[in-house]
């Protein structure tokens, strides 16, 4: 796990200052504390920050191909690179080193970009073709590893894993884009594509970029993708059996390390398994931590510490106040743009106390995209079965008069509170679930914005790239097109966005085993009723691992990282709170509308209402506003 940075000319053989490369590297040393390497040639520089996690002494970077005519700045890691070594060696290929860059370099010779296909792993690199002169960024299947970039004015291409090193570069300008804003109110984050920063865009997941020094710079290139177009058959013992040879195959390939290697575990299904799957491969204790909570509502410790019994796990556990908003610049200073998912907080915690004892952790992240785990997919599967029922022409006047009329009742039993259901079935699919997903709706962003910024975003709407990603998506159902665009969009933008800065931020390297894109494609494949059934999501996940974990973990209700940010701005960040409409930075902007800002704040302080996520979203774009300057 590391930090790559670059620059590379697209109008000539300009020269690299090294001493420029070396400072995109400085600001993001966290990212590889074990050394730091620049290399340069005409209109070309490359940077790279070292984690050492494989081949500990014998593999530094920037890396040489073994002829000298490739060099390569990697971030990540290639779980098959073993295989790939043996094939590449039949092949006639030769090593020097033990670890996986090497191998990088070789398939690349070997096979050309067809060698995104063959690499297994969480990777963004950048890779120089000294006899074609060309660059070769790219990003693997699912996002786990970021990649910035942007152009300047004079044709130069500038690159790196995180926003805050394309920013020490002086030629960037730091100007706001406002249609980033408006994604930011929208999901809460800023999604692929795009950047706070006007002209920064990050590489999407699944893609290329291909540079040349004397040619413009070309568009990202798709090079994987996730069809839900095609079903497995067979019974569910033969589908149990493949999804736990998948779920195995995730598990053991990430172990592989040259470091303490441990698992972050919740007493979830997700981590639990994880953390089963590891103590089955494993002839030692695995290494677990757990981050609990002084309020006992918000506290998972106890279904941690069961699991840590039942597999003998060292387990550590750690107990952080509720009232932990001390993080809040902090966390401004890790994502460099607007990040609203308060969850970063308590899992920046848990990354610290990991790291204390381990430098790999193994996470659950992605079940819930895969296998539709989360209750809005549940949710969705059960509205499109509804909306099969009547033609949109029929179910837009009726339903949506309907949701109209019926009071808003957020304060009721989940089954009066049918406003949003009602409202959510009058639209299509695709707009339905774009709803369930955003933070911040339509209708109230606007009531936000004043007329200025309302003309600079003109008629973009944050939700039209989501839908149009649904509508487009290679899918059969519903349900189908809501797990894709969880995958294509919300997985990168918000989930592994969190878990690679938190864990970065303390130098630490998390791996994602149910991300293994074998696994990926085999859930897309899987029959609807193996994903959902009745009001259960990640059914045969469940299912299989019913040999593993008990029923009191795998089947109770889903909590995750909970925060109380609603008490905290009624409370110590009320005076924060207040101090969004009253002459911040987002103030000076003079795109938002101070009084009503402060009409939505006023109100959550006396307890009228509940604007928490809004206001935290503000908040979090305030401070990361101030940083950009």
């Amino acid at each position: 796990m590391c930090g790559i940075a670059g620059i590379f000319h697209t109008e000539g053989l300009k020269p690299v200052d090294p001493a420029r490369v070396s400072r995109m590297l400085e600001v993001a040393a966290h990212r590889g504390p074990d050394g730091q390497g620049v290399w340069t040639a005409p209109g070309v520089g490359l940077g790279h920050l070292r984690l050492a996690i494989i081949d500990l002494a014998g593999s530094p970077q920037p890396m040489a191909s073994t002829d000298g005519m490739a060099m390569l700045v990697f971030n990540g890691e290639i779980y098959n690179f073993r295989e790939l070594r043996r094939e590449l060696q039949a092949q006639g290929a030769t090593f020097h080193t033990d670890g996986d860059s090497e191998v990088i370099l070789a398939a690349y010779q070997r096979w050309g970009v067809g060698c995104l296909s063959r690499l297994n792993g969480m990777f963004a690199f950048a890779l120089y073709d000294l006899r074609a002169r060309t660059l070769l960024l790219a990003r693997d299947r699912l996002g786990v590893k970021p990649l910035h970039m942007a152009t300047l004015s004079d044709g130069s291409v500038i690159f790196g894993s995180e926003l805050k090193q394309l920013l020490a570069h002086p030629s960037l300008r730091r100007e706001v884009d406002p249609l980033a804003v408006e994604d930011y109110l929208a999901w809460g984050y800023v999604p692929d594509g795009r950047a706070i920063v006007t002209g920064v865009e990050k590489l999407p997941a699944g893609h290329y970029r291909l540079l040349r020094h004397d040619a413009p710079p070309s568009r990202p290139v798709q090079w994987w993708d996730v069809s839900f177009t095609d079903r497995e058959r067979g019974s569910e013992a033969d589908l149990g059996a493949h999804m736990l040879h998948h779920l195995r195959e995730g598990v053991t390939s990430r172990m592989a390390a040259d470091v303490p290697l441990g698992a972050f575990l919740s007493g979830g299904v997700d981590s639990s398994s994880v953390v089963a799957l590891m103590a089955e491969a494993s002839s030692d204790p695995v290494k677990t931590c757990s981050i609990g909570f002084d309020v006992g509502a918000l506290d998972e410790t106890a279904y941690a510490e069961k699991i840590a019994r039942q597999f003998g796990t060292e387990h550590r556990a750690r107990t952080v106040s509720a009232d932990d908003f001390s993080l809040v610049d902090k966390l401004a200073g890790m994502f460099d743009e607007p990040f609203a998912d308060a969850s970063a907080l308590p899992m920046f915690r848990v990354c610290e106390l990991a790291r204390e004892h381990v430098t790999v952790a193994l996470s659950g992240d992605g079940a819930d995209e895969a296998f539709a785990g989360y209750r809005r997919q549940v949710f969705q599967h059960r509205e499109e079965q509804v909306r099969g029922l009547f033609p949109q022409a029929l179910r837009g006047p009726l339903l949506g008069g309907l949701g109209a009329l019926y009071p808003k009742m957020d304060w009721a039993p989940r089954p009066l509170r049918a406003k949003a259901t009602l409202m959510s079935l009058a639209r299509s699919g695709e707009e339905g679930y774009a709803r369930a997903l955003s933070v911040t709706p339509p209708e109230l962003r606007d009531t936000l914005y004043t007329p200025d910024f309302r003309r600079l975003r003109g008629e973009y709407r944050a939700e039209q790239p989501f839908v149009d990603l649904m509508r487009n998506a290679p899918a059969r159902s519903g349900l189908d097109r809501a797990q894709y665009a969880d995958l294509k969009f919300y997985l990168p933008g918000d989930i592994l966005t969190k878990v690679d800065r938190t864990s970065m931020a303390v130098s630490l390297e998390a791996r994602e085993p149910l991300l293994d894109h074998r696994l990926i494609e085999f859930g897309a494949r899987l029959p609807e009723k193996m994903r959902v059934r009745g009001k259960t999501g990640k059914w045969l996940m469940k299912d299989a691992m019913r040999r593993y974990l008990p029923d009191d973990i795998l089947f109770r209700p889903k909590m995750g990282f909970v925060t109380p940010i609603a008490a905290w701005l009624r409370g110590p960040l009320a005076g924060e709170a207040r101090a969004i409409a009253q002459g911040g930075t987002l103030a000076r902007t003079g795109w938002f509308d101070s009084a009503r800002i402060n009409a939505l704040a006023e109100a959550h302080i006396s307890g009228r209402s509940d604007h928490s996520r809004l206001l935290w979203q503000l908040l979090m774009l305030e401070r990361s506003l101030s940083r950009l300057g």
